[in-house]
Order: structure tokens, then sequence, then C-alpha cells
């Protein structure tokens, strides 16, 4: 049951409130604070917030910045985590230990939104799902928010969101691993390793996954993957209301020969998908249950007819001299990157690495090798993810160009060195890009930029 939002502005009013992070996304909130009569501390590991640090003073927002930005929150009566901070951290647990209110801003969004709420989680396919399903649901003519991973925040918005409207959100592991409330109807596309460098262990970011439904009433809908082994064995543990996609098998939304069905209603023919790639057939798949309640299978229909994709993932950058080059930043995952390799009809130049995550990377080596023309290494994991594919060229006796580059420029141009006419180089790394760029939207936008320059 939606709580009042009236509930909200009582209990903030007059506490001592600290808000961990002062990026972009979180400066409406920390407005809102202000306007709602908190008395507010903001914490940031940065040791300078430049002009805004200025503003915030002037409000008399006491700041914690730098190395021991935590010691903010230690006399704080709620507390606001950024997801990249977890539940576990020592200065949370204290906080939790003495009495403190701890949230975040998704968490006290899902508890107080009127709207109907479709979330949307996963290892990989998250953006392309969410926003199939913002497309049909506006194509359908619904006044909709989009939000979470995308979009632009909404907790400071909530007050506009009537019960007619949709809110469609994309929801990390880091947003959901104490998450207490759940959206009306839940999207997990597939699991996979992933996140292992913050999370303790598999099954910690599997129960993160978990609570985007956990918490549903029962009238909730969950969509689940049934081709991937973890959300599969997750659909037969649960006695939610589950509904099963598939391109492997009959499910409530599938693939049957090259038409793609739901509840036995042919929506559009593999050949007619605008979208490259059989995992964004899934991620239609997906959407076209998430949806089915609401929207008619001719809106359906057109969306996946006219939806051409979202930057950075398998995008098409330009082609010079007859090769093409494709920026597919957003695959920070080994799973994510075999995808990408699959949506191509023949092998590929492939430029990985990156920020390691503590992902093996020898699935990516034991499948991708038939995929891959020429290799181009970059990043910290550049060693392990070439150690992967020698031992199975060892193996199975290939012969696998493997190039190392010093950084992306570098690793552009040694790739279009080693490129014919005809040839595909695509950017789809593999890892997270902390290593040397702020996320993975940084990272494909100077690749297009080498590119563009070429």
């Amino acid at each position: 049951m939606v709580q009042s939002f009236d509930e909200f502005k009582s209990f903030v009013f007059k506490k001592k409130v600290a808000i961990v992070g002062a990026g972009v996304s979180n400066t409406p909130l920390i407005q809102m604070m202000l306007d709602l009569g908190a008395d507010l501390v903001v914490c940031d590991k940065k040791e300078s917030l430049g002009e805004y640090e200025e503003e915030l003073r002037k409000k008399n927002v006491e700041l914690y910045l730098g190395q021991n930005y935590l010691e903010g929150i230690k006399d704080a009566d709620i507390i606001f985590r950024t997801p990249s901070l977890m539940p576990t951290n020592p200065y949370i647990k204290e906080a939790l230990d003495r009495g403190a209110y701890v949230t975040s801003e998704m968490g006290e969004f899902l508890k107080y939104c009127k709207g109907k709420v479709i979330g949307i989680t996963g290892s990989d396919g998250k953006t392309t799902t969410t926003t199939l399903v913002y497309e049909m649901l506006k194509k359908q003519g619904y006044n909709v928010f989009l939000g979470g991973n995308i979009g632009n925040p909404l907790f400071h918005r909530i007050e506009e969101i009537e019960k007619n409207d949709f809110v469609v959100l994309e929801l990390s592991s880091f947003q959901l691993i104490d998450a207490k409330y759940s959206p009306e109807v839940s999207i997990i596309t597939n699991i996979t390793p992933n996140h292992l460098d913050i999370h303790k262990d598999m099954q910690e970011y599997i129960d993160s996954k978990k609570n985007i439904f956990l918490h549903q009433e029962d009238d909730g809908v969950v969509v689940l993957n049934k081709d991937n082994e973890i959300t599969r064995k997750i659909s037969e543990e649960t006695d939610k209301n589950v509904r099963l996609f598939s391109r492997k098998e009959k499910a409530f939304s599938y693939l049957e020969g090259d038409n793609l069905v739901v509840d036995n209603n042919i929506v559009c023919n593999i050949e007619e998908v605008k979208l490259p790639g059989m995992h964004n057939i899934e991620n239609l798949l997906a959407a076209f249950a998430a949806v089915y309640d609401f929207v008619s299978i001719d809106t359906m229909r057109y969306v996946a007819m006219n939806f051409a994709g979202v930057e950075h993932r398998i995008e098409f950058v330009r082609e010079i001299n007859g090769i093409k080059f494709y920026n597919d930043s957003i695959a920070s995952s080994p799973a994510r990157t075999l995808a990408g390799l699959k949506s191509f009809k023949q092998k590929v130049i492939l430029i990985a690495g990156g920020y390691d995550k503590n992902i093996p990377f020898e699935p990516l080596a034991e499948e991708g090798i038939d995929h891959i023309k020429c290799l181009v290494l970059l990043g910290k994991t550049k060693d392990k993810i070439k150690d992967a594919f020698l031992k199975v060229m060892e193996k199975r006796n290939i012969d696998l160009p493997i190039i190392v580059a010093d950084s992306l420029q570098d690793a552009v141009l040694k790739a279009y060195s080693a490129a014919e006419k005809g040839d595909i180089i695509t950017l789809s790394p593999a890892c997270a890009s902390f290593d040397m760029f702020k996320n993975f939207e940084e990272r494909g936008r100077i690749f297009k930029e080498f590119v563009n320059k070429i």
C-alpha cells in the first residue's frame, strides 16, 4: 500500500538529514530537503564542490568533504545513501545500530509514488528494455515518467505523479539491495556475474535483484527470462505472478519460428524488428510481457518496427573506406560483450578491456573467439583477457591476432590499421570504464570522437 507523502514531509521536518553524494543527480534531493525544513548535511568524497559548495554554505548546509566525508552521517537522524555506498559500509551499519533511518532516494520514491510503477533490472539489457517499455506506454497515450538509472531524478516531482500515470524505472542491484517496496510490474532481464568487486558474493548480487519483486502485493506481476539459468530457477521458487519470456521455448512471450509472440498473439516478424541482435529480441519479449495489460498489440508492433536503439548500445558510428565502426560501450560485462558479438553476421575486430570487476573472462574467450577476427586490448584487464584467450587458442589450435594498446585512441588507430574493407570494428569492452573514464557514456562519446577524427 502506497503511503501518504504528507507523512514523509512531517517525518523530515526539523530532523537532521544527511545526503551522501553531491552530484547532479542529488541536486534536486538536496533542494527538496531544504524546502521541507530539514537540518541538512551533505557528504561527498570530493575535496571541493566548486561554486556549488559556496551556494550550499549560503543556505546553511553543513558540508563534510574529502577523505572523511562519512563522518557527516554520525549523528544524523535520516541518511540518504548514494547507490554506490553499500548498506554493509561500517558507517551505515553503525548508523543503523544507533537507530538512524537509512534510506535512498529510490527507496522513498517506491514507498510514496501513487502512479503505476514498472521496474526493470538485470545484468544486461536493462536500459534498452526500460526504454522499450517507456516508448510503448507513451505511444499508447499514457502520461509516462522515466527514471532510475536513466532519465531524470523523480523523487522531488513525486507530487506531480497521479494515480493513472506510469513510471518506468531502470534499477541497479545497488539501488535494490535494501529495497522494502517493489514496483507493481517487475522485470529481471537476466542474471550473470557482475559487480563482484562491490557485492560480497554472487548470492548477494542475486538477492539484490530479487528485491525488485519480493515486496509486491498480490496483483503484482514479475517478468522473468526462461532462457537464463538463474532467473528460470527464481521463477520456479517464487509464488508471485510470473510471466516468462523466451526465444527458445514457448512462454508468455516467445519467439516462434521468425515471429515474436505474446500470449499467443503474433506481434511482428523478426525481420521487421529494427534493433540488431538476438539479445534485443529478448528485450522486446520482456517488454511485451510487462506492458501486455496496458497497451495494444498494434502499439507493441509499432515500437518493435520503429525503435532504433539507445546511444552506446551497438550504435553505428561511421563507415570509413568500407570499414564500419560501432560503439557498444555499455557492454561492461563479458556476457554483454558476447551478446553484442553475436548480433553481427561476421567476425569483428573487437576493442575490449577496462576496469576490473573481478569477473572471469574465460566464458568470453571460449564462446567469443569464434566471433572475433582480431582482438585489441587496453586498460587494467588487458593481460587477464589476453591470458584467457591464449588458453583457448592453445586448446583449440586457433591463431587469433591480439594487439595491445596504450589508450583508447591508440586502440582505435591500431584496430583501423588492422582492418580491411568490409570489416567491422566494435568497442565492446566487457569491463567497466572506471580505470580511464568517468562512466561508460564518457567512454563511448570519446570513442566516437576518435573515430570521427580519422
